[in-house]
């Protein structure tokens, strides 16, 4: 009876996809740590940016990321982001989410970049404004719904290499000015990278609002290009 009780809601599809929901936030996993605060960090186990580590110090990594397909609005678009994940969409395609959501400074030339997971924030020093975007589910590739919301877009992103250090907590304007200043500082003495002309600071969120701080993991990033041998 008890077998037969349960079978009954495991072949459940709903509730199976639940249950298996609930677990990519019940059974996070780790990144690989420099120290205590990265230690206690976890995110969610979510399809998220493919990318290789090239270089690590004891601040910061260097990244070399696969390229692929972003969906961004404006930095107070994350509604109508996961609206079109959820199946606003000229498909009313339902999408798995991803992570991390990432924020960027928005370019002067207002070039819009897309979203998966971490939410990305990106700012323009002129116009100090910050644009959203989540990280796209691969499987899809090239062959996206179209967003039935006018104000957000897809694009698909080239790869690139990036430094990116981590940190725990909630995110702050003052605390990525701090830190974005700190890694470019830490980048002036890299033997092999530097960072990017005009490169904006882009800020990864991979965890939910419930997160516990120490347990949130967070990064900035800037672009960077190999120095001339």
């Amino acid at each position: 009876m008890i077998r037969s009780f349960f079978s009954r809601y495991i072949d459940c599809p709903v509730l199976g996809d639940l249950v298996a929901e609930t677990a990519k936030y019940a059974f996070p996993r780790r990144y690989e740590a420099r120290n205590l605060e990265e230690a206690l960090m976890s995110v969610p186990d979510l399809e998220t940016v493919k990318y290789r580590v090239i270089k690590r110090t004891d601040y910061y990594e260097i990244r070399e990321v696969e390229a692929g397909f972003d969906f961004n609005g404006a930095s107070q678009s994350f509604n109508v982001l996961a609206a079109y994940l959820f199946g606003k969409n000229t498909a009313s395609e339902q999408m798995e989410m991803t992570t991390p959501v990432y924020t960027r400074k928005v370019q002067p030339s207002g070039e819009k970049m897309d979203m998966t997971t971490p939410v990305i924030t990106k700012r323009s020093p002129e116009q100090d404004k910050w644009q959203m975007s989540f990280v796209m589910p691969s499987k899809y590739g090239s062959n996206l719904p179209v967003p039935k919301d006018s104000s957000v877009s897809i694009k698909e992103v080239p790869g690139k290499i990036v430094a990116v250090t981590a940190f725990s907590g909630f995110v702050t304007d003052e605390d990525v000015k701090r830190r974005e200043a700190k890694l470019r500082n830490a980048l002036h003495s890299d033997g092999q990278f530097r960072v990017k002309e005009d490169a904006s600071v882009e800020v990864a969120q991979f965890n939910p609002p419930f997160t516990l701080p120490f347990t949130r993991r967070n990064e900035i990033a800037l672009e960077v290009e190999r120095k001339a041998e």
